[in-house]
């Protein structure tokens, strides 16, 4: 049997407002709550950014950005980037 199949239940205690919260989420995307709390932890155990996008997050958090963003158009935003 393949290991991706294999699943195991777990039961969480979470605030209301959260529940109701990934219901909507789920609902917009058209999956059930299950499958839309499986993507986000996911995304938050397995997804590891690249090196330029960690410098980017170091620079946001330190306050380095250089200079304000034109967010205009995505070329624009690209160019107020140095990209």
């Amino acid at each position: 049997m393949d290991s991706k199949l294999l699943k195991k239940t777990y039961t969480f205690q979470l605030p209301i407002d959260l529940v109701e919260r990934l219901k909507a989420m789920a609902l917009s995307q058209n999956k059930s709550v299950d499958r839309l709390v499986e993507d986000i932890l996911l995304d938050a155990v397995y997804y590891e950014p690249n090196e330029e996008t960690l410098e980017a997050i170091n620079e946001a958090k330190d306050g380095t950005l250089q200079g304000p963003l034109d967010l205009t158009s995505i070329e624009s935003m690209y160019k107020s980037m140095g990209l």
